[in-house]
């Protein structure tokens, strides 16, 4: 009684492990190859599938997202003799999980190693200088070999980036110089442009300064002098208005003569030939207003007499 109860604990064991072994399931994403007595059978997809148990084994399981490797730095030399390390990140995706599984014993170290020795072609044809300003050309040629190569292994290469490029310490030291002249040169140029400008500026100001004084110069002489002209439009309209004769003209040319002759500074002074002519006009005026006057004094003998001014009289103070 007992050993058959032993029996039917063991058929029921086996039945659970059966069971367990029979039901596969295989996450989103991913994928299972089935191999029968040591050969491929299938492939399982994502879901729940059955296989047959202990005849079917899973032989691997594969993660068909894109997955990012990076590979160690690896010496590289350059066309012109000089050793670079470079640091390359390869984003890859299984496509093909047969392929992936029996086509390369070991996908990952087969990529790192055909990225080597790509890299070295690539970067064999290449200065320094070109090496380290064409990382978009190096990726896409690297891209498009690994690619190619790795296409029959079911993998799918979509990126391929250069993470550094390290040259040589001495090489590293002569372009940290390189540049740090160059820079001074450029802040050297910029500074004489700068000063260059403010100068350019400067008299430019000055020359604009300049045209607009004198234009306001001109300005204000045809201003002051169309003043001037038409003060005397408006004195001679007047004395024209005011029809003067002989005699008010001399009496106001007398007035003029002390004004001639204010001043500290002169010495000697002329008298201008026309008094005469202004005297005898008023010395006739005079005469009149004393003929009027003095007509029932007795003072005509006297007043009477006119007396001539000389026509130039010169005087030394």
């Amino acid at each position: 009684m007992d050993a058959v109860i032993i029996v039917l604990i063991i058929l029921v064991v086996l039945v659970f492990i059966a069971l367990i072994k029979t039901i596969q399931v295989i996450p989103q994403a991913s994928a299972a190859i089935v191999e029968r007595f040591g050969r491929y059978t299938r492939t399982l997809n994502a879901g729940l599938n059955i296989v047959v148990p202990f005849i079917d084994t899973i032989r691997n399981r594969i993660d068909l997202r894109e997955q990012v490797v990076p590979f160690p730095p690896q010496p590289v030399i350059t066309q012109d003799n000089l050793v670079v390390n470079i640091d390359t990140v390869i984003y890859y995706q299984v496509t093909d999980a047969r392929a992936a599984t029996y086509e390369v014993a070991s996908y990952i170290q087969a990529i790192e190693q055909l990225t080597v020795t790509t890299l070295r072609n690539i970067i064999g044809g290449m200065d320094l200088e070109r090496t380290l300003t064409s990382r978009e050309e190096i990726n896409a040629a690297l891209r498009g070999v690994l690619d190619e190569a790795t296409g029959k292994w079911g993998i799918r290469v979509n990126r391929v980036e250069l993470k550094a490029i390290e040259p040589p310490t001495s090489i590293q030291d002569s372009m940290e110089k390189q540049m740090r002249a160059d820079r001074d040169k450029r802040a050297a140029i910029l500074q004489a442009e700068g000063v260059r400008q403010s100068e350019i500026l400067q008299a430019e100001g000055h020359k604009q300064s300049e045209i607009l004084r004198a234009e306001g110069d001109a300005k204000a002489a045809a201003l002051r002098a169309e003043g001037e002209a038409q003060a005397i439009r408006t004195v001679f309209e007047s004395i024209h208005a005011g029809d003067p004769d002989q005699k008010l003209l001399s009496y106001q040319y007398l007035q003029m003569l002390p004004k001639i002759a204010e001043g500290d500074a002169n010495k000697l002074w002329i008298v201008p030939s026309e008094i005469g002519d202004a005297l005898k006009g008023l010395g006739g005026a005079l005469d009149t207003f004393r003929g009027g006057n003095g007509g029932g004094s007795g003072g005509g003998q006297q007043g009477g007499k006119s007396v001539t001014p000389p026509t130039e009289r010169p005087s030394i103070d």
